[in-house]
């Protein structure tokens, strides 16, 4: 059973989700607006870090944080060596399964998530916590749905299948 969302507003004008995912960018926009967000409100709204800052907590930020960064260079090498598009508001030319793709649909979506809870770690800020838990909050209704449906349109039985084998997020 499908259900409706309101990322319909975000689907292109001509109403065909094989035309393009979406018309605006938000998988970028999302992650800028939350660094800068995270990194500005301590200064207004200070929270305590729950956690503990010692050696090991800071080498697992810094993991987690290497790991979404690599997972995102791993993506993007992989889209391009399909030659198809990056950019989030752009009609994908392949169906990609292979590199992180072959375990998550989302990977770059999912080592933008890490990077923010690795800088949480690093920088001892609670807000990147809550930025990434809202940015993958967000993005899944504003991109990953309205991908979906432009990904299934494209690519019909084939996607379906992927997406039987590959997760959303994790």
């Amino acid at each position: 059973m499908r259900m409706t969302d309101p990322s319909n507003i975000n689907t292109p004008q001509s109403g065909n989700a094989a035309d393009r995912a979406n018309s605006f960018p938000w998988p970028p926009v999302l992650l800028v607006v939350a660094i800068v967000a995270s990194a500005g409100l301590p200064w207004l709204y200070p929270l305590a870090w729950p956690g503990v800052d010692d050696t090991p907590a800071r080498l697992v930020g810094l993991g987690i944080g290497a790991l979404g960064l690599a997972l995102i260079i791993a993506s993007v090498v992989t889209l391009h060596r399909h030659q198809t598009t990056v950019l989030p508001d752009k009609a994908a030319t392949a169906l990609v399964t292979t590199g992180p793709y072959r375990f998550f649909r989302n990977p770059i979506y999912l080592g933008d998530a890490m990077m923010l809870f690795g800088l949480a770690e690093v920088t001892k800020n609670v807000w990147f916590v809550i930025a990434a838990l809202l940015f993958a909050v967000l993005v899944t209704p504003l991109q990953i749905i309205p991908e979906e449906r432009h990904l299934e349109a494209r690519f019909g039985e084939a996607y379906l299948d992927y997406k039987k084998r590959a997760k959303r997020w994790i």
